[in-house]
Formats: structure tokens, C-alpha cells, sequence
């Protein structure tokens, strides 16, 4: 997997910056644009810039490439995927909890409308 997914010598500073700090990040940054009601494209200009940033702690720690399309893809990837995460779950606990009397929750990521009562 070393030099499709990461390019540093050991698996665990992928994990350590982009899995776990950038995830982090993009989960917080899903968790803000949902609670603040913004749309979702704001979450993926938001991921983008975080992409960047997390392409730079690579750089300046790791000696890692700092313009390089691939990784800068595949760190900014799997923010986008962790961030979309955190925005739907927090999207659906707004969505069940100030629209209780219209949604119910299906699970961490979805909803529903309630069925009329009969």
C-alpha cells in the first residue's frame, strides 16, 4: 500500500495524521456546518482547505511531498468521506430532535417521516 495510500515509510503515520488527526477535523467541521443549518457544498469547500493543510503536516514532519495531486486526492478523500459522516449524524439528531413531532430517527445517519397516527 506504500505509494498508492501514503507515501511516508510506515502505515502508521498515515493513520496518525490523516485518519486520525484530519478525521478529527473533518468530523468537527461536519459536525459545525450541520448545527449551524449551512448547506452541504460548504462542507466539502471547508474539506478542501483541510485537505491542504493536512498535505502540509505530512510536509513539515514527515519530510512528505507538499504539491503532490495524488496524496493531496487521497488525504482530501478521506476527510470528505469522515466529514460527510459526522455532518449526516448530526444532521439527523437536528432533524429528530427540534422536528420531533414530524421525523424519527432510522438510525446514526438517517430519518424518516412519521407515519400519521391513526
Amino acid at each position: 500500500m506504500q505509494g498508492i495510500l501514503y507515501e511516508e515509510p510506515s502505515f502508521w503515520l498515515f493513520a496518525l495524521i490523516t485518519v486520525i488527526m484530519g478525521g478529527w477535523a473533518a468530523w468537527m467541521t461536519g459536525r459545525a456546518i450541520a448545527i449551524t443549518w449551512r448547506p452541504y457544498w460548504t462542507l466539502i469547500l471547508y474539506l478542501l482547505i483541510l485537505g491542504a493543510a493536512v498535505r502540509f503536516i505530512h510536509h513539515a514532519l514527515f519530510e512528505g511531498t507538499l504539491l503532490s495531486v495524488h496524496y493531496y486526492a487521497i488525504d482530501t478523500i478521506v476527510m470528505l468521506i469522515v466529514g460527510t459522516l459526522g455532518f449526516q449524524y448530526y444532521r439527523a439528531r437536528q432533524m429528530t430532535t427540534q422536528y420531533r413531532w414530524m421525523y424519527e430517527r432510522t438510525g446514526p445517519f438517517t430519518w424518516r417521516e412519521k407515519s400519521p397516527a391513526a
